[in-house]
């Protein structure tokens, strides 16, 4: 018996959002790799922890790294992880974010750089909450 990965379709513009908050977030692509399999905490990822453990360019406070993540869970590519008592503070990729993480794994082994033109495009989407 074969299994067959099937992948969900998402419109070109979902796509795109996606990919560029990825690429304008403070966070490699070895944090979106962990979460592929394992949930990640919030104080993974804050102050020097998250550098330590690869998952951020730079140190972060606690409220930039919780923004940058409840951004990405809003465009998609993440999930916030539920146990038995409610919601955590630990987070997971979505399928969208799967797909996107094992894109940039198998072309260029990282992130790529985000253009200034992304940057403010995503602050521009992200601070007015565009639909785009």
């Amino acid at each position: 018996m074969t299994s067959t990965k099937l992948q969900i379709q998402y419109p070109t513009r979902t796509i795109k959002r996606a990919e560029r908050a990825m690429r304008c977030s403070p966070f490699q692509l070895s944090l979106f790799a962990a979460m592929r399999s394992v949930s990640v905490p919030l104080q993974a990822l804050a102050s020097d922890t998250g550098v330590e453990h690869g998952y951020t360019r730079r140190p972060l406070s606690q409220l930039a790294a919780e923004n940058s993540l409840l951004w990405l869970i809003e465009v998609g590519i993440l999930r916030r992880e539920v146990d038995g008592q409610g919601i955590t503070d630990s987070f997971r990729l979505t399928p969208l974010g799967r797909q996107l993480v094992e894109k940039w794994e198998l072309k260029l082994g990282a992130l790529p750089p985000p253009s200034w033109i992304d940057r403010i495009y995503n602050t521009l989407i992200r601070w007015f909450r565009l639909p785009l």
